[in-house]
Formats: C-alpha cells, structure tokens, sequence
C-alpha cells in the first residue's frame, strides 16, 4: 500500500497548493506583500516589481494537509506508511525533519515580513539569520541523535558509526551541512520556476531512494515535497503570478535536508543536490574572486544570474538546471541501485 499511499499524497499536495493560489495570491495583492527588486539585480528583473511574495505558504499547507490525508488513507488501508509510524524511531525522523523545516519556514517568514513591511530587500541581518538557522539545525540533530540514529551510510564504506571516536567529527559536519543546503535553496530561488522545479527533481529522487530501503516514512514525505512543488510551479512558472519568498526557500531547504537524513544518507545530497552546491558556490567563488582582484568571476551570481546575463532565457535556465538536477540525481542513486 505505500505506493498508492506516495501516490495518493502527491497528488493531493499537487492540488491543495494549486488550489491555494486561488486564494492566496489575492490576498497577498490585498495586504500589498509585493517583492521588492534589488537595483543590483538583472535590469530586467524590474519588471516583476509587485509580484506578491510569501507565497511558500502554499506549499507548506499542501504538504501538511496531503499528509495527514496519507496518514488517514493508510490507517484505514492498513497500509506500510501508517504501519511504520508506530516505530518510535521513524515516527521522530520523520516529525523532527518536518518541525525542523517548519522552523526554517518561519525564519524566512519573518525575513519576507521585515522585508515587505519596510518595503526593502533587507530582512534579518546576517547574524540573525545564521544563529536562528544554527539553532534549528542542532536542536534537530540532537533530536535525531536522542532518537537513535547512530550511523550514517558512505558509499563503498557502509554504515560509519557516528556515536564514537572519530564519527564524532559527523555532527559538527552535520550543523554546516543543514545550514549550507538551506541558505543555497534560498539562492537558487531568483528566476521563476527554478527553486521548486529543481526541488521537485530532488524529492523525486529521495522518494526513490526511500521506496529502494523499504522507508515508507520518508516515501510518502518526499511524494509530499514533489506535489506541492508542482502545485507551485502551476503559479510560479514565468511570468510568475506569486513568489515563494524566503518562507518558501528556507522550507523547500529543510526538506530535502530532512529527507536526506530521513534515509540515513545526507551525502546524497551533495550530488542531488548540485545545483544548489553549483549555486552556493558561485557565490562565494565571486565574492572571494572580487576581493582578490577587484574583478568579477561571473557576470552576476547566483550563477543562474551569470547565464540569464548572458542571453539564457527564465525558461531555458529552468530546463538545463533541472536537468542537471537530474544527472546528480542518478549519481546520487548510483549506490543503491548497484548496491556499493
């Protein structure tokens, strides 16, 4: 039954956020939660000045709601997914990594509201931002490490002890590795579609992984991600009509954080996850580029900016960078399906 139960979730979560921007949007437009565009920026980017922000909202309900409607499904079924929550251990990896991407959420809620309220792209300083995000990255490894998890799995190496010796280094690797992959979702969300079509590849690919070791938990979590990724493309595909903003940035990164620790392999993600590695590090390569020379690397980074600078269209950017998201992907499965 985990199957129809994946099945069942995604599409729900795919309509409920869809559904959403019917109501949504417009209330965002009411209460004037429009974007402000950075001067900085491409020239053209000025055009989407206005475009109600905030709109990560939907997809945080659309993946709550299609959750507890696969939570139903399956206890009425009988089904894997229901079945496996009553272990202690899968039920806590699968609420801490939800209630950990709930707070993520909220960070970059309060972010966008700073940001609209003064009506400038500046919410939290830095500092703010980074304690809060450091803060919910260990209280969820630690609620992780309470819970049981002991081992995490490297490929050609096998399941490495994480609780003795030199595993130990594991979880100080861990609170940068939750707190990088976050803030590089938020920078690859900067042309329209791009943050959650990339996403939805990734969940896609963890929601294999999930039904490759029988975690039905993580299955359903990822089935989740992918519909309601979707259901927001439906809006924010150009010329988006909402923007996720920093609410749904920061909550589409403590997804796939939480997915990837929900299979027992966060290194997964450095290969599903290249383009937002490839976004992250474009940034501090320009940044640490510049002061070295007083020139530029790129054109502009985020590196997507640096294509669309050089005649890329949004759509174009949007195709190559998922499909690239989609070779990391298959490498990121390469252990699993040969077993090494």
């Amino acid at each position: 039954m985990k199957e129809f139960a994946s099945v069942i979730v995604a599409v729900v979560a795919f309509l409920v956020t869809a559904a959403l921007g019917y109501v949504v949007i417009p209330f965002l437009h009411k209460l004037k939660f429009g974007q402000t565009i950075l001067d900085i920026g491409p020239k053209w980017h000025k055009e989407k000045q206005g475009t109600p922000t905030m709109g990560g909202v939907m997809m945080v309900v659309g993946v709550i709601v299609s959750l507890a409607v696969g939570i139903g499904y399956s206890y009425f079924t009988k089904g894997a997914f229901f079945e496996e929550l009553k272990s202690p251990f899968r039920l806590t990896v699968l609420l801490a990594g939800l209630v950990m991407a709930l707070c993520m959420c909220a960070i970059g809620f309060f972010d966008d509201y700073i940001k609209v309220v003064k009506k400038r792209n500046l919410g939290l300083t830095a500092k703010q931002k980074t304690f809060l995000q450091l803060l919910v990255s260990a209280a969820y490894l630690a609620t992780l490490a309470l819970a049981g998890m002991n081992t995490t799995y490297i490929p050609f190496v096998g399941d490495v002890d994480i609780m003795h010796g030199f595993g130990l280094v594991f979880w100080p690797i861990a609170l940068m590795f939750i707190y990088g992959f976050t803030n590089a979702v938020n920078l690859t969300d900067g042309v329209d579609g791009l943050a959650s079509a990339v996403t939805m590849v990734v969940a896609c690919c963890f929601m294999l992984a999930a039904g490759m070791l029988n975690n039905s938990a993580v299955n359903v979590l990822s089935a989740a991600l992918a519909g309601a990724c979707v259901g927001f493309v439906f809006w924010n595909a150009k010329p988006a009509k909402v923007f996720m903003g920093d609410t749904g940035s920061m909550f589409l990164g403590g997804m796939v954080v939480a997915v990837s620790f929900g299979v027992g392999r966060p290194i997964m993600l450095i290969f599903a996850g290249c383009v937002y590695f490839m976004e992250a590090i474009s940034v501090m390569l320009q940044v640490a580029y510049f002061k070295a020379t007083k020139k530029r690397l790129f054109k502009m980074s985020p590196i997507h900016h640096h294509f669309e600078m050089s005649g890329w269209s949004e759509d174009k950017i949007v195709m190559i960078f998922s499909l690239v998201a989609l070779v990391g992907c298959f490498v990121a499965l390469l252990p699993l399906i040969f077993n090494f």
